[in-house]
């Protein structure tokens, strides 16, 4: 008969539950790791340098998106051209300007206070400033201690002392000291300390921790956001950051209104040397001929002509500036230069496309400076730079062929006229000509003066096209370290090392530790499970002993029903896979406990190889089994009765033989178990393990029932899986598994086990007078 676990239906596996189970008797642990946690946490935050983010938002008119500037204010300033505002945010964001920023903080020689357990900043503490004089050359220097003097207000620096608002010569190189003007005389004059940093590094610094961004994509407004230990220097570094940023656009716009009014006054300047000229001219040539007027068809001829060549003027004038345009785009190579104006030509598209490639050119070149190139946003401006010449150059040729036209057109119209200039009068022809070049010339010079109004005019209303929205403020309370989020950290990061050290333990151990284990490995039945005991006394079960042990022993004796045994079928067979998992233990309790109900019985030391049950019983160890499959003495002679009680009998193993296996074999090993079978109601036979040699497997066809033996935290895995695989081939008859020495988890005595959850004194229900000793179970 084969018993073998039927698998039910699967259930919805209460996880919850499951974890509970796994994990609750190991609380004290829990609440250890998470004081301990809590503890550090507490630590961390007590002396963790606090962090604080400063904020700052900017309007900035983009040419897509966002509110026009007034009318009033766009029609004076006619060299505001709009502003892209991804463009925008590389250009706050350069390294140019955040080197502007460092340099005017002096924030490449911070200041420290040293403290009890760490050191300070003492940016506003501090009672002076350090600045120096040449930054390109500035050697990192740590710890530079010094001290002040406040009643002769000078720097001691070691030997030495240092007047104030002066560049001094020091060994850090040319330095002055500034007063601080948010120094707090609370903190007093001693235990400071300044560093010095290559200020590319500071702007390196800065630069990473700087985080620029638009909220929407149809928002014009831009926020600024920077973390720092100091309210008060984060809140100096984005106002200083805005600061620069504008001032670079400004001086922008003030760069293209001054060269403009340079090319308008060179050109009025030359007009008005020609004018002077072409008087001198009128009144020589009148004096000399007594030419006083002219008649009415050279005056017709003179007023068509005139507005004619003040056309053909501006046309000239026009094709000269897109010659400049032109020279200025072919022979730039990325480097920004005095750009050319476009004073004349009606056509906003050029404006707008020379001011970009200026400012671009403006921008690679600040960056060329202080990155390499292959900086994403050089590479991002030379692309555009490459782009947006041909555009200029084409635009500029349209335009040339346009006003090419229209002088052919207006040459051609002035031809017309000269057969008119023949039928005059020789002195009176003469006369128109030198009228019709002083009024061109006159025409031309008015038209400058004009445009040199307008140009000043817009210089002087120039604003710039951002606005501070918010200036830098800084939050109240520090975003970083986060109480909240450390205290909560450390409770997660207890909870999952308490996890990890149970899955350590239990889990990640190449041993049978848990029921479900066994259940897993093997489709035999675990018809019981033995707890562990903690004396050295195999023997636990007796006449009125009520101990859990001795209960788990008695429910075994019950599922023997369950298992086939009767008056007809009573050999039980107990082996393992390998030494120490208590097979002679259960062998000989489980045999106590069948007489102690009423049964005789009879128990073998079949273990031909490693006999232990005749110390347990106390016999002398005389003939035995190997002497009875020797033919040297009878069944009688080997049957010993023992003190434990009277219907335990033992069947010692005798002389240990040569070899067991071939002994079993020899035939009357069937015939002392049908002998027994006449005299006692159960047979226990103690046989060797089945890993290291065979026996059990010669000796289980004469057996109704094998107990196989897996030790909690003892029994390898391997040797478990291998049960089903082995009983194909080597049968062990009517398998039943039995889980011996479970423990108790967790801490404390009433924690459940590693079965089904036995609790120790089964839940409270036992009651002795006496509290039992707990007992662990023999190796053997």
């Amino acid at each position: 008969m084969s018993i073998t676990r039927k698998i039910s239906e699967e259930r919805e596996p209460n996880y919850i539950g499951k974890i509970i189970f796994l994990y609750k008797p190991y609380y004290p642990l829990f609440i250890m790791l998470m004081t301990l946690f809590v503890g550090a946490a507490f630590l961390y935050l007590r002396y963790a340098t606090p962090i604080y983010e400063t904020t700052a938002r900017v309007l900035i008119k983009d040419e897509k998106k966002g509110v026009e500037e007034a009318k009033t204010v766009e029609s004076l300033d006619g060299f505001s051209g709009k502003k892209i505002i991804e463009n925008e945010i590389e250009v706050i964001k350069s390294p140019t300007l955040i080197d502007e920023v460092v340099a005017a903080l002096d924030l490449y020689a911070p200041v420290f206070q040293k403290k009890s357990f760490k050191n300070v900043s003492a940016y506003y503490t501090s009672p002076v400033k350090i600045e120096a004089e040449d930054l390109d050359n500035i050697k990192k220097t740590d710890k530079i201690d010094f001290s002040y003097d406040e009643k002769k207000s000078r720097i001691i620096i070691g030997k030495h002392d240092y007047p104030l608002n002066q560049f001094v010569a020091t060994p850090y190189g040319r330095i002055k000291f500034l007063n601080n003007p948010w120094y707090d005389t609370a903190a007093g004059n001693k235990n400071f300390f300044f560093t010095l940093i290559p200020p590319k590094s500071v702007s390196n610094s800065i630069f990473d921790g700087l985080d620029i961004a638009s909220p929407n994509k149809l928002s014009s407004i831009v926020y600024l956001k920077y973390k720092d230990e100091v309210p008060e220097r984060g809140q100096d570094i984005l106002n200083a950051l805005l600061s620069s940023y504008n001032n670079t656009s400004l001086s922008d716009k003030n760069t293209l209104t001054a060269n403009t009014l340079q090319f308008i006054d060179d050109r009025l300047k030359l007009l008005k040397t020609d004018l002077d000229t072409m008087e001198r001219k009128i009144q020589q040539f009148k004096s000399r001929n007594d030419a006083v007027d002219i008649s009415t068809q050279g005056k017709f001829y003179l007023e068509n002509v005139k507005n004619n060549d003040q056309k053909l003027g501006e046309i000239n004038m026009q094709l000269a500036v897109l010659n400049q345009v032109n020279k200025y785009v072919t022979n730039k190579n990325k480097s920004a230069g005095i750009v050319p104006s476009t004073l004349g030509v009606n056509d906003a598209t050029l404006s707008l496309l020379v001011n970009k490639l200026y400012n671009s050119e403006l921008q690679y070149e600040s960056l060329r400076k202080t990155s390499g190139d292959n900086n994403p946003l050089m590479v991002a401006l030379n692309d555009q730079i490459e782009k947006i010449r041909p555009d200029i150059l084409e635009n500029v040729e349209n335009q040339r062929k346009s006003l090419e036209a229209s002088r052919i057109d207006l040459s051609s119209t002035n031809n017309s006229f000269v057969s008119t200039l023949k039928a005059m009068p020789e002195k009176e022809r003469q006369l128109i000509n030198i009228d019709r070049e002083q009024g061109t010339k006159n025409q031309l010079y008015n038209f400058l003066l004009q445009k040199r109004e307008e140009t000043a005019l817009s210089r002087a209303s120039i604003v710039d096209n951002n606005r501070i929205i918010d200036k830098a403020r800084t939050s109240d309370k520090p975003v970083s370290p986060k109480g909240k989020v450390i205290y909560l950290s450390s409770l997660l990061l207890a909870l999952f090392c308490g996890f990890g050290i149970v899955i350590a333990k239990e889990k990640l151990r190449g041993r049978i530790m848990f029921m479900h284990d066994i259940e897993e490995l093997t489709s035999h039945d675990v018809i019981g499970e033995i707890a562990a005991e903690s004396s050295k006394n195999p023997i636990v079960v007796g006449e009125g002993r009520k101990t859990l042990i001795a209960e788990q022993f008695r429910r075994i004796r019950a599922t023997f029903a369950y298992l086939g045994i009767h008056s007809n079928y009573k050999r039980i067979m107990v082996t393992s896979s390998i030494s120490g998992e208590g097979k002679s233990f259960v062998a000989v309790n489980l045999a106590l406990s069948l007489a102690t109900a009423g049964k005789k019985v009879a128990l073998l030391d079949f273990d031909l190889n490693n006999p232990s049950l005749n110390n347990k019983l106390s016999i002398s160890q005389q003939k035995g089994i190997t002497e009875y499959l020797q033919g040297k003495c009878t069944i009688e002679e080997i049957i010993r009765p023992t003190d434990h009680h009277e219907n335990l009998f033992l069947l010692p193993t005798g002389e240990l033989p040569a070899n067991p296996a071939e002994l079993i074999m020899n035939g009357k090993t069937e015939q002392l178990l049908n002998a027994l079978d006449r005299e006692f109601d159960y047979i226990v036979i103690d046989i060797a393990p089945v890993g290291p040699v065979t026996d059990a497997y010669l000796v289980s066809p004469f057996c109704d029932v094998t107990l196989y033996i897996v030790r909690h935290n003892y029994t390898p895995k391997i040797f478990v899986e291998r049960i089903d695989v082995n009983n194909k081939i080597h049968n062990l008859k009517n398998i039943a598994i039995l889980f011996n020495g479970v423990s108790t988890r967790g801490f404390g005595m009433k924690n459940y086990g590693y079965g089904y959850g036995y609790q120790q004194a089964s839940y409270g229900y036992i009651n002795d007078n006496k509290k039992p000793k707990l007992l662990p179970n023999s190796k053997n």
